[in-house]
């Protein structure tokens, strides 16, 4: 297994990780519903699903997900 033949120096090792940082999630504000929503990605307003600020299926019920499993008898 390769071993570094000298130490690396606190300095490069922080110039290396300049780069490494979070940005923030872009929120836009829908211009048919005034809701906040991340960009490009679909949207519920009062039980209807939103995609571009138009109605993509209306009466939207989310699927469950399987927290616990019901009990076997």
């Amino acid at each position: 297994m390769a071993h570094p033949k000298r130490r690396t120096s606190k300095t490069r090792r922080d110039k290396r990780r300049t780069h490494q940082n979070l940005t923030p999630k872009a929120i836009s504000i829908c211009n048919t519903t005034g809701e906040l929503h991340l960009r490009h990605k679909a949207y519920v307003v009062d039980g209807d699903l939103y995609l571009h600020g138009k109605v993509a299926i209306k009466g939207y019920a989310p699927v469950a997900t399987a927290t616990a499993a019901p009990d076997e008898e």
